[in-house]
């Protein structure tokens, strides 16, 4: 009989692997007596801080899609506009940021190929008389026909898309998870106060009929 096949789905993590809290429910599952305490409500706290940490490189990656999700749109509807150019198409006139605060003016013809910088946007982009200079991330600048620009870009905006998703769905489960342990920090330092107040309790009744018995019986 052939084995099943085990599932590569981890049930103790999300689906981007990022591990899930410990639930406290009884607090004598993770510590047998106080000796224990200290250690269990250390162990938590270096857990919610590696969550905190995750969370704010999260918030991080997720500000920069939201940054970058609209300049990939704006290039994707660049592209399927001079697509949509004739080769009679007249030229037409584009304005190229040079920096933040200064902008040039030029006439680009109609064109079969886009040059896609993929890389941070140079400082000085030199504006170019057959072609349209467009810019998203990556590393290097490269020429790619119309249709594959388009393709290429309609794949890194669904691609960038996707990602803010995750990263909503991340922050979200981080801060469940750093809840989870602030209730389990909570029930057990709650629990060693108990047993602290049940002992000194304890320690009280003996010392009570201790007194309670003549040494002369």
């Amino acid at each position: 009989m052939a084995d099943k096949p085990k599932s590569t789905a981890d049930p103790s993590t999300n689906p981007r692997g990022i591990p899930y809290a410990p639930f406290v429910d009884r607090v004598e599952d993770y510590v047998s007596s106080r000796a224990e305490v200290e250690g269990t409500l250390k162990s938590f706290q270096e857990m919610i801080a590696k969550y905190q940490f995750m969370e704010v490189n999260t918030q991080r990656r997720g500000a920069g899609l939201r940054e970058k999700i609209p300049d990939i749109s704006k290039t994707l509807e660049t592209v399927r506009f001079l697509k949509t150019r004739g080769p009679d198409a007249d030229p037409i006139e584009a304005t190229f940021e040079l920096n933040d605060t200064l902008y040039a003016k030029a006439h680009v013809p109609p064109t079969e190929e886009v040059y896609l910088w993929l890389g941070v946007t140079p400082p000085f982009k030199q504006p170019q008389e057959y072609y349209a200079e467009i810019y998203i991330q990556a590393n290097v600048m490269l020429s790619y026909p119309i249709p594959e620009a388009e393709t290429l870009l309609e794949g890194k905006l669904a691609a960038a898309r996707s990602n803010l998703d995750n990263c909503q769905e991340d922050m979200d489960f981080l801060r469940e998870q750093i809840t989870t342990l602030e209730v389990a920090t909570a029930r057990v330092y709650n629990w060693d106060i108990t047993q602290k107040r049940k002992e000194k309790a304890e320690k009280g009744e003996s010392s009570i009929e201790g007194a309670k018995v003549s040494p002369n019986g």
